[in-house]
């Protein structure tokens, strides 16, 4: 025999053999050639040598040394081997040991994780009356043939998974055939012990002998295979199952293992790469249940595959995780959700890092694999960071503009939107099916570009319809033409916008009437801005503004005038439509209100609308004040009706009134108790913010989606609507500067550099209003100041005019003043005093 052999006592008949394509070994009582599971020679020479093939010995000897009861067929022993239960030796059926050691269980009451025989002896055997049949005496005292046992059958086979004290603190899943190895005998792990303290002795050791011998075998052995990594990694490597909010891993000796790779020597990190190609190449079959997950979740944190070079192996890594099922996968997120905040974040920028180098491949030495072959490197990649992304929104570890990925920005997004909206057509990956991976500015791209082609729609369609009736086209059929006076803002754009319903989806255009203005931009702009300003008056009653927290709510008094609402609702829809920044200052609540559903069902007038889950930090956002009284109330560990007297009836002042709203039915004669005080926040916070404004925020939300009906929408989060609506919230001078084009000046001039040192010593005040003077708008649009278009034109003539504004074009127009305090005086002057257009 040959190397395959591993272990061949020639005192002895028995031998361990292990066959070298299955794998499997077991103790053969008689020479053999051939593997008895697998049909391969354990001789490799013997599959060009005929002569090898056979066996010389045979089998003489009886069970018991007793001529008489010889019984050369049949061995009475069990062995096991990896991946399966116990099987009878040699020449009993594989199949029929293999259906035994399934439907038998085990006599041990502490073997609940495999199944197998009954246990046999040899202490007696003996005849019956005619002598024919043998019977096997088993320890518990029976005497029965080998036979089926329903005592020892299951229904259904599940795998339990360390119930402890806690059950909602850990899993149990019914097996799938992915599991079904965890229903055979694993072998006991190796012993791996290793202490974070024995760690850093053994590093400062390689170090300072310059001997990385013991390093490099403890990397190589570990990433050898699942169960290594398991073994050295588990705090009890012989537990089975998982709990769902604790993978039970040694995380201080992983992390400190995986931040010594960056400055190991290279043959250590290759041999760690190496290891993992095995493990993830080899079957798991001595898998304890659910440590698969573990490594996994251990596996996809290591920092080598930051680099370029690792991909190939990071690839495959991501499509096992893909490929487990749904159980693991819910392990993984709960995992993540409590990892450390630094270690998701760098993970993530890992798989972002892995995307764009996938999707725009750079032309260095490591080459990657045709995209033919590698297409589903990027779908396994974003499917990794779903599960990610889910973990975050659960643990809130980091901010979920993390997951943009900003190279995405400059893709084809009006086809990824495309074969998003036609899977039936493409049937291919989109980002769009993730959008937590695109950015606030490619969402904001993708919506605009949607706009702008049901913009086109709606105007072919007013020009057919001309043609129909035969009517003289006119350009005015493109546009939805607002003709408003500045004396009757709020009831001229009512007027407006009722007569006009079915021109919503058209690019929009303003004139104030008795006023030469030609509006392209600037007007609508000043429109917006004028019209929310009246409406949100506490003459109109309409919103109720929180001094503390700056922000306004819909009144809980006010329903009468829900036309107002709904013309709102269509100015936030027009602006987003047509890509204008709103001065609006609403809570998060009403953007996540917005977004319940994010498309108007069919039938809205049965279905609520505007109806959202809260909770007590969006009522806070609200209501500040409130909010801390009732945590307090929550909190509060005394006697709750006695100390404080309330029943379910609350008092809410708005414009100086006081209004009472009773909670529930009956609620002024019911008193809040220590039972029943938790009901009694969540019915005030629903009044807040669901049922007192139900009518208002309806009509609010209708006027919204009848102008923003787009699945664009579908992609955003509440914050992002939030942006799209009022644009960011940071206001930075020098990325305006970096943008700036000049016509008649150059950068480099020092009236230049005079103007933006007096715009960057502006208070955040006035440069909001310089920003109104020269764009219409005091908000910073989407992606930035960065994202703007601004340009300063001079004027050699006449330096004691004040500058001059084209908000349409987002111009300057700026004299060439001798000095720096004259530059300052007139833009104060300029920017303080910038309302209306021409005549009034």
């Amino acid at each position: 025999m040959s190397d395959n052999l591993i272990e061949d006592n020639e005192n002895s008949r028995n031998s361990t053999l292990i066959c070298p394509s299955c794998r499997i070994s077991f103790i053969s009582e008689r020479p053999r050639s051939m593997c008895p599971f697998c049909g391969s020679f354990y001789d490799s020479d013997a599959e060009g040598n005929y002569i090898l093939r056979g066996r010389n010995a045979s089998i003489t000897e009886s069970i018991d040394g007793e001529n008489s009861f010889r019984l050369p067929r049949i061995r009475p022993s069990v062995f096991r081997f990896p991946g399966f239960g116990p099987f009878l030796t040699d020449s009993v059926s594989l199949i029929n040991s293999l259906m035994s050691s399934i439907l038998m269980r085990a006599n041990d009451e502490d073997s609940n994780i495999y199944f197998q025989l009954p246990s046999l002896v040899r202490e007696d055997i003996r005849t019956n009356r005619e002598g024919s049949s043998s019977m096997y005496y088993r320890r518990d005292g029976l005497t029965s043939p080998l036979r089926y046992d329903p005592e020892y059958s299951t229904k259904q086979l599940t795998l339990p998974i360390n119930v402890g004290e806690d059950s909602s603190d850990h899993c149990d899943y019914s097996l799938d055939s992915q599991d079904c190895r965890s229903m055979y005998h694993r072998e006991s792990y190796p012993n791996r012990f290793m202490s974070l303290t024995d760690f850093r002795t053994l590093v400062q050791d390689s170090y300072e002998n310059e001997d990385f011998t013991r390093l490099h075998a403890l990397y190589e052995r570990t990433f050898s295979s699942l169960v290594e990594l398991n073994a050295l990694f588990k705090e009890d490597s012989d537990a089975d199952g998982a709990k769902l909010h604790d993978p039970e891993l040694k995380m201080d000796l992983i992390y400190a293992m995986y931040d010594e790779m960056d400055r190991l020597p290279s043959f250590i990190t290759k041999a760690v790469l190496r290891g993992i190609i095995s493990s993830l190449s080899s079957h798991p079959s001595r898998l304890k249940s659910k440590d698969e997950a573990r490594a996994i979740y251990m596996l996809l944190q290591i920092p080598l595959f930051s680099y370029q070079s690792s991909y190939n192996v990071l690839a495959y890594l991501l499509k096992g995780t893909v490929n487990m099922h749904g159980g693991d996968h819910q392990l993984l997120i709960h995992w993540f959700a409590k990892s450390e905040p630094e270690r998701l974040r760098k993970l993530v920028k890992r798989l972002h890092q892995f995307v764009s180098i996938r999707e725009f491949p750079p032309g260095n030495g490591h080459k990657l694999p045709s995209i033919s072959k590698s297409r589903w490197w990027i779908p396994c990649a974003t499917r990794v960071l779903a599960l990610l992304n889910s973990a975050n929104n659960k643990g809130n570890l980091v901010q979920y503009t993390e997951f943009y990925n900003s190279a995405l920005d400059h893709i084809n997004l009006i086809a990824e939107y495309h074969r998003w909206q036609n899977p039936s057509k493409h049937n291919k990956f989109s980002y769009c099916q993730f959008p937590f991976i695109l950015s606030i500015v490619a969402k904001k791209t993708i919506f605009q570009k949607d706009s702008e082609q049901q913009m086109i729609v709606n105007a072919r369609k007013s020009l057919l319809n001309r043609a129909i009736y035969q009517q003289i086209p006119d350009i005015d059929v493109f546009f939805l033409n607002l003709n408003v006076r500045r004396s009757h803002l709020v009831s001229d754009s009512l007027h407006e916008i009722a007569r006009k319903q079915s021109d919503l989806k058209k690019k929009l255009k303003v004139t104030f009437v008795g006023e030469p203005g030609l509006d392209m931009g600037g007007l609508t702009k000043e429109w917006f801005l004028l019209l929310i300003r009246k409406i949100f008056s506490e003459e109109h009653g309409m919103f109720v503004y929180h001094s503390k927290a700056r922000c306004y709510w819909f009144s809980t008094s006010n329903e009468g005038n829900l036309k107002e609402y709904n013309l709102i609702g269509v100015l936030m829809g027009l602006a987003v439509y047509n890509s204008i920044i709103l001065d609006l200052h609403f809570p998060k609540a009403c953007y996540k209100k917005l977004l319940s559903p994010p498309v108007v069902p069919h039938d809205s007038s049965n279905c609520q609308v505007g109806i959202a889950k809260l909770t007590m930090a969006h009522f806070a956002e609200v209501m500040p004040d409130v909010a801390i009284g009732l945590k307090e109330l929550l909190a509060y560990e005394g006697n709750v009706e006695e100390d404080f007297c309330m029943t379910f009836q609350v008092s809410i002042e708005e414009f100086g009134k006081m209004k009472t709203h009773v909670l529930k039915v009956g609620g002024e004669d019911i008193s809040v108790t220590e039972e029943n005080r938790e009901e009694y926040v969540q019915l005030y916070m629903d009044l807040i913010l669901n049922r007192a404004i139900h009518l208002s925020f309806e009509a609010f939300y209708l006027g919204f989606h009848s102008v923003c009906a787009s699945n664009a929408i579908i992609m955003l989060r509440p914050e992002e609507v939030e942006i799209l609506v009022c644009g960011s919230p940071t206001i930075d001078m020098e990325e305006l500067r970096k943008v700036t084009l000049y016509d008649g000046f150059h950068e480099d001039e020092p009236i230049i550099k005079d103007f933006w040192s007096i715009i960057k010593s502006f208070s955040p005040d006035l440069q909001r209003q310089f920003l109104r003077f020269v764009t219409g708008s005091d908000r910073v649009p989407v992606g930035g100041m960065s994202e703007m278009i601004f340009k300063i034109s001079a004027i050699n003539h006449n330096t004691e005019m004040l500058p001059i504004s084209h908000t349409c074009f987002n111009q300057l127009v700026l004299p060439r003043y001798p000095e720096k305090s004259i530059l300052r005086e007139k833009l104060v002057i300029a920017i303080s005093n910038a309302e209306g257009f021409g005549l009034e």
